[in-house]
C-alpha cells in the first residue's frame, strides 16, 4: 500500500468557473505513464476527452494539459474526470465539480468578487454589473457551491460575477 494517491489533481479546484480551455494539471502515476482527462457538462456528456504522459508506471510525475472545449457547454455545471488511462480501462477516477464561465457570459474571461451587503439582491448586483437585473443567474450559477436559493444571500458572502467581452 502506498502513502501517496495515484493521482492528485490541483487545477481546476472544486467549483472554479473555467473557460473554454479547461487548464488541468496534478501529480500522478498512471500505467505507461498515461493519465487521462475527461471533461462533461452536468448532464453527464462528454464534451471532450484526451490525455497526458506523466513520470512512468510507478512514478509520480507532473502533468499539465489544455482541454479545448469544442462548444459553449449546454449546462453551466459540469465535472473534470482525471484517471489512470492505461491498461483495461479507467481506474482511480478523481471527479472536480467546475462551473463552464463561456455558459454563463459570453466570453468570459474572468470573475470580479462582490461582498455582499445588507439589502444587496442578485438581481439589484446583475443589475450592477451588468445592466440588466434579470440576469441575475448568472450570479447564482457561478456561486452554486455557496448558494442553494437566488432569494437567499447574506452580508458578508463573498460572490463571483462573472464577466464577459459580451454581457
Amino acid at each position: 500500500m502506498t502513502m501517496y494517491p495515484h493521482i492528485t489533481v490541483l487545477q481546476p479546484q472544486p467549483f472554479d468557473i473555467v473557460d473554454q480551455h479547461v487548464q488541468v494539471a496534478g501529480v500522478g502515476t498512471g500505467f505507461e505513464a498515461t493519465i487521462g482527462v475527461r471533461v462533461r457538462d452536468g448532464g453527464a456528456h462528454e464534451l471532450a476527452r484526451t490525455h497526458v504522459n506523466t513520470g512512468g508506471t510507478g512514478v509520480w510525475g507532473n502533468f499539465q494539459i489544455a482541454v479545448p472545449l469544442p462548444d459553449v457547454p449546454a449546462t453551466a455545471d459540469g465535472f473534470v474526470e482525471v484517471f489512470d488511462a492505461g491498461g483495461d480501462g479507467p481506474v482511480g477516477v478523481v471527479v472536480v465539480p467546475v462551473v463552464f464561465g463561456e455558459h454563463l457570459v459570453p466570453g468570459y474571461y474572468g470573475f470580479a468578487v462582490r461582498t455582499v451587503v445588507r439589502g444587496d439582491t442578485l438581481s439589484g448586483i446583475a443589475q450592477e454589473a451588468y445592466g440588466d437585473a434579470s440576469l441575475y443567474l448568472r450570479i447564482f450559477n457561478a456561486n452554486r457551491n455557496q448558494l442553494a436559493d437566488p432569494n437567499r444571500i447574506f452580508p458578508g458572502q463573498d460572490l463571483r460575477v462573472p464577466m464577459g467581452n459580451r454581457i
